[in-house]
């Protein structure tokens, strides 16, 4: 699979990346990442496109090979890459918020860090 995501107002980086994938493609709700805080912080995410009608699209988790880590969880959205914001973060998404983030994708060593949608 490829993954491509120009610089946007969403995230400065553009990327480029092809992956071997290892598995099928997962709705993802919330992923712990460890940027902000050192033991792990839970956030919400959605996917991002350039469509200002409908900007938000599903994030999706998927087991991909990974050369520098082995097996990871690759976590995309949409061309615009993904969006993040603290769980206790009670606000609609924008990106003209201070308090979220974009990044162009996830790539995550641990299943645990990942509570996907269809799972209770």
């Amino acid at each position: 699979m490829y993954v491509e995501v120009d610089s946007n107002p969403n995230c400065d980086n553009s990327v480029f990346i092809r992956f071997r994938e290892l598995g099928e493609a997962r709705p993802v709700a919330q992923v712990r990442v460890y940027d902000r805080v050192s033991t792990g912080e839970w956030c919400q995410i959605t996917g991002w496109q350039e469509d200002p009608s409908v900007p938000l699209c599903p994030t999706l988790a998927r087991p991909v090979e990974d050369s520098g880590a082995g097996v990871v969880y690759l976590v995309t959205g949409g061309n615009w890459g993904i969006r993040l914001k603290p769980c206790d973060l009670d606000e609609d998404w924008s990106l003209e918020s201070s308090r979220q983030w974009g990044e162009a994708y996830l790539s995550l060593a641990d299943q645990r860090d990942i509570k996907f949608a269809d799972e209770k």
